[in-house]
């Protein structure tokens, strides 16, 4: 047997599954951590030093966050790779164009490639503005996180790139913890139900959790 797993709709599939799994822990996390600028500049500020010393001595200085990063980059690789791989290979099944078309997905459905399309683009945007400061607003200054996220979403685009990002992001959990459930053999007919309700709230609490950043600065609650 030449073929591979990989090589398999259903391998892709599970590649998509499982690097979604893996994005979605994370932005639970990322989350929590964002929401910690509630409670000031030195919460937050003591709390991205924190990130940087986990594992320590063990883990030299930033070891363990880069550890992170480098899963984090695999992931979103194997998921855009597999993702561009399933969609072409879906094209090519019927090249012919349907004689009704008929919208029969949901908008979430609908819109998960540009969905994919507009957070590859913000997390690029993102990172330069906040991890490597390359297109921040104003002056950069490494190790004061508190204020460089007062800066960038002081900015009117830096709060609709941020706010729209997040939409999108909100849209495509929605979609891909359901479909990620069912490929990894999850759901079926009884669990369905509680499967989308799970979705729906884990997409509202992400959307709302990251906007509330953006929303506490433009509101002067977070200044």
């Amino acid at each position: 047997m030449t073929r591979t797993l990989w090589d398999s709709s259903v391998g892709k599939k599970t590649v998509m599954a499982v690097s979604g799994l893996i994005m979605l822990l994370y932005l639970v996390v990322h989350m929590i951590g964002n929401l910690k600028i509630f409670f000031g500049a030195g919460e937050f500020n003591h709390y991205a030093h924190w990130l940087r010393t986990v594992g320590e001595p063990f883990m030299h200085y930033e070891w363990t966050l880069w550890l992170v990063r480098i899963v984090l980059v695999a992931a979103v690789v194997a998921h855009a790779t597999s993702a561009y791989q399933l969609s072409r290979r879906d094209i090519k099944a019927r090249p012919a164009k349907y004689v009704h078309k008929k919208a029969r997905s949901s908008y979430a459905t609908r819109t998960m490639r540009w969905g994919g399309i507009i957070l590859a683009l913000f997390i690029v945007w993102h990172l330069l503005d906040l991890t490597t400061g390359t297109a921040h607003p104003g002056g950069f200054q490494p190790g004061h996180p508190y204020q460089n996220v007062i800066d960038t979403f002081s900015t009117w685009y830096g709060d609709v790139v941020y706010i729209v990002a997040m939409l999108a992001l909100g849209l495509h959990i929605r979609h891909g913890f359901w479909s990620a459930a069912q490929t990894l053999g999850v759901g079926n007919a009884t669990r369905d139900r509680v499967l989308k309700t799970v979705a729906n709230v884990l997409a509202l609490l992400l959307t709302a959790g990251f906007i509330a950043v953006p929303v506490g600065v433009m509101t002067g609650v977070v200044s």
